[in-house]
C-alpha cells in the first residue's frame, strides 16, 4: 500500500475509532472530539478550547462533527503546519 493510501486509511480508522462512541459511528459529538484531540493531537486544553474547536469544525451547526469536516479540519491543520 503506499504512503497516501496509508494516510488515508490512517485518517479514516482513527475517525471511526472514536466516532459512535455516544450514538452514531458516522459523527464524532463533542466529547467523542474532546477524547480525540486529547489523544491523537494534545492542542486543545480545557473545555472553552473544545468548545470552541467543536463550533468551528460544525460546519452545517447539526451539533456532531461528520467525516468531511473531521478530514477538512486535518487537511487544513497540515496545510498550516507545512508552512
Amino acid at each position: 500500500m503506499s504512503e497516501l493510501l496509508q494516510a488515508m486509511a490512517l485518517l479514516q480508522s482513527t475517525f471511526d475509532k472514536y466516532a459512535g462512541k455516544e450514538g452514531n459511528k458516522d459523527t464524532l459529538t463533542k466529547a467523542e472530539l474532546a477524547d480525540l484531540l486529547h489523544n491523537e493531537l494534545p492542542v486543545a486544553e480545557g473545555k472553552a478550547e473544545v468548545d470552541n474547536l467543536f463550533s468551528l469544525l460544525d460546519n452545517d451547526k447539526d451539533g456532531v462533527v461528520d467525516f468531511t469536516e473531521y478530514v477538512t479540519f486535518v487537511t487544513s491543520l497540515t496545510v498550516l503546519c507545512k508552512q
